[in-house]
C-alpha cells in the first residue's frame, strides 16, 4: 500500500495505549498523519513514536475539553476507548451498566461534541467509531451489557452521520470479532483462572468462532481505518464495516 494515504491530517486517537487502537495510530502516523495518541494509563503510551502523547479519562469531560483545546481541529477522531465485560442481564447490576455505558457510549459522545464543531467550520472530517460484531450485529453469549453498549455505538454513528453528512463530515463505524490483542488474552487468561480450563483450551474456544480459522490482527482493523479516515473514503459514511473472520454472516 502506498504510504502518505493520510498526510496532511490531524488524527486523535483514543485508547491508543494497546491493541486496536496502538495499531491504529502507529499505522496512521506511518501514513502522514500528526496523531495525537490518548490513553487513560498514560504510560501505555511509551514507545509509540510519532506521535503527541496525552492522558485522556474519556469519562471526564473537562479532559476532553483540554484535548481539544489542545489540538485544535482534527481531520479524523477515532474512539477506541472501550470497556468489555462478560455476564447475562442477571450478572449486571446498576454500577456495571453505567460504567459500561459511560465509557463505551458517554465516551464518544464526549469526544464527537468536542471535535465536531471544528469539523463542521472546515466542512470536512472522519469519525470512525470502533463498535463490535457483539452489538446490534450479532448476539454473543454472556456479552449482555457490552453487546447493548456497542449497539448504542452503532445506533450513535448513524444518527450523527446523518445528520451531518450535507455537511462534510462522515462517520462509520468498524465491528471487530475476536481481535489477538493484550485485551482479548487478559480475558482468555481469566476465563482459564475461573473456569479451571487451560489458557490454550479456552483459546481454542475463541478460534473456533471464528469461520476464517484464526483470530484477527488489530493491524487489519487499523488498514481499516486508514481507509474510511481517508479520501479515498469521501463518499462513505453511516455504514457499519466488518473485520471478523465471518463471524457476522
Amino acid at each position: 500500500m502506498a504510504a502518505g494515504r493520510l498526510q496532511g491530517k490531524t488524527a486523535v486517537v483514543t485508547a491508543a495505549g494497546q491493541g486496536i487502537g496502538r495499531a491504529i495510530a502507529e499505522i496512521f502516523a506511518r501514513e502522514g498523519a500528526q496523531v495525537w495518541a490518548t490513553d487513560v494509563d498514560v504510560a501505555k503510551l511509551d514507545g509509540l513514536t510519532g506521535t503527541s502523547r496525552r492522558k485522556l479519562d474519556v469519562r471526564s469531560e473537562g479532559d476532553v475539553a483540554t484535548l481539544q483545546h489542545e489540538v485544535g481541529t482534527a481531520d479524523v477522531l477515532v474512539n477506541c476507548a472501550g470497556y468489555v465485560t462478560h455476564g447475562t442481564v442477571l450478572d449486571c447490576d446498576e454500577s456495571t451498566w453505567d460504567a459500561s455505558f459511560d465509557i463505551n457510549v458517554r465516551g464518544m459522545h464526549r469526544a464527537i461534541r468536542a471535535f465536531l464543531p471544528g469539523m463542521l467550520e472546515r466542512r470536512a472530517g472522519s469519525i470512525v467509531n470502533i463498535a463490535s460484531c457483539a452489538s446490534s450485529v450479532k448476539g454473543i453469549r454472556n456479552r449482555y451489557v457490552y453487546g447493548t453498549t456497542k449497539g448504542a455505538v452503532i445506533a450513535l454513528t448513524k444518527s450523527v452521520a446523518i445528520d451531518f453528512v450535507a455537511r462534510g463530515v462522515r462517520v462509520n463505524a468498524i465491528c471487530p470479532g475476536a481481535i489477538d490483542s493484550p485485551s482479548i488474552n487478559e480475558r482468555m487468561r481469566a476465563t482459564a483462572a475461573a473456569t479451571g480450563q487451560t489458557y490454550e483450551a479456552v483459546r481454542k474456544t475463541y478460534v473456533d468462532a471464528q469461520l476464517n480459522g484464526r483470530l484477527g490482527t488489530c493491524e487489519e482493523v487499523a488498514w481499516l481505518a486508514v481507509y474510511l479516515a481517508s479520501d479515498e473514503a469521501l463518499n462513505t459514511t453511516g455504514h457499519v464495516h466488518f473485520a471478523d473472520g465471518g463471524l457476522a454472516l
